[in-house]
């Protein structure tokens, strides 16, 4: 059994407006990248990124052009790989007339179910969503809160493996979106893999274990979202990354003489005989070594402060004309 949810190699597709083929447009431009089992996985990428495409290839609902794609194992597309995924599409429309049991009746049939099946289950489903009080009410009554905590219910009702939630808090209240959160970590904390395509980016970043970014049909980057700014560090030269700075009071001669600075942390000068230090290590024991040494040396500590960068920072600076133009740890 693969450890990967879905693997994507060299995946490409190109669409053209005619029989002719006169004008092509190429929404994946070889994009290669895996989602690893029982994690929340985001991707992330501007309009016209190749967002779409990518999962409705995930899905079997566009045929690639080029390369291959996998889900849990098994062709991307194929009748085994979609009995395996859950799908919250980004407009769920379910006809007004239904409750939660009935519509829940009808999705569970879509899906190959019984209504003896759905009965069974939608009990405890509908109180997972926190519906269980409203399973006999119309939905047309339901605030768009509900009807997405309902959409997430159809899309876990045949207990799938991944789940593919498109734009799952878009236009949703706060509470709402903190409900879809604790949704998404009781799924994961369950063994799913939460496979998310959004541009919220600040609710990803709360959720999200790793983030695939897409511009144009290019994977821009593919890693954990704790290492994101560090990558950009890495790539462009500039210091994004999170870590910590020591504000010091000595000359660089002696920092260095006291601390041994790696060629991925910075020491600058910055007047009256002190010095800025950055460090991307941010692990205790670290930190804590390097303070007992500069008060070995007597060097005077003047703050010591953590730096972070949010994924919306990471995000743009990725997506700059100054960052890097392809690649990432693609993982």
């Amino acid at each position: 059994m693969t450890e990967n949810a879905i693997e994507a190699i060299d995946l490409r597709k190109t669409y053209s407006d005619s029989w002719f083929r006169s004008n092509r447009y190429t929404a994946l431009k070889g994009v290669s990248f895996a989602v690893p089992r029982g994690e929340i996985f985001g991707l992330l990428g501007p309009n016209g990124a190749g967002k779409t495409t990518f999962v409705k290839i995930m899905l079997g609902i566009v045929a690639r052009s080029g390369g291959d794609a996998n889900v849990m194992g098994a062709d991307a597309g194929s009748q085994s790989a979609r009995l395996r995924i859950g799908y919250l599409p980004e407009n769920l429309r379910m006809r007004r007339h239904h409750t939660a049991n009935t519509a829940l009746e009808f999705y569970g049939g879509l899906n190959g179910l019984s209504v003896s099946e759905v009965r069974k289950r939608r009990g405890d489903l509908l109180k997972k969503v926190g519906l269980e009080s409203w399973a006999d009410a119309g939905i047309k009554k339901y605030s768009k809160g509900m009807l997405q905590r309902l959409g997430l219910a159809q899309a876990i009702l045949h207990d799938p493996d991944l789940l593919i939630l498109d734009e799952p808090t878009d236009g949703l209240d706060p509470q709402a979106r903190a409900d879809v959160r604790e949704i998404m970590l009781q799924l994961k904390n369950e063994g799913k893999t939460i496979f998310v395509n959004s541009h919220i980016l600040q609710e990803v970043e709360l959720v999200c274990d790793s983030v695939a970014i897409l511009d144009l049909g290019v994977l821009k980057y593919c890693g954990s979202v704790e290492n994101i700014g560090n990558f950009i560090s890495s790539q462009s030269g500039m210091r994004t990354g999170s870590g910590i700075t020591f504000w010091l009071d000595c000359d660089e001669a002696k920092l260095r003489a006291t601390l041994e600075v790696s060629p991925t942390e910075t020491v600058t000068p910055r007047g009256e005989g002190r010095v800025e230090y950055f460090t991307d290590r941010l692990d205790v024991q670290f930190v804590n070594e390097c303070i007992d040494r500069l008060r070995a040396n007597d060097v005077r500590i003047i703050e010591i402060s953590q730096k972070h960068v949010s994924l919306e920072q990471a995000f743009l600076a990725i997506l700059s004309k100054e960052s890097p133009s392809n690649g990432g740890n693609q993982s």
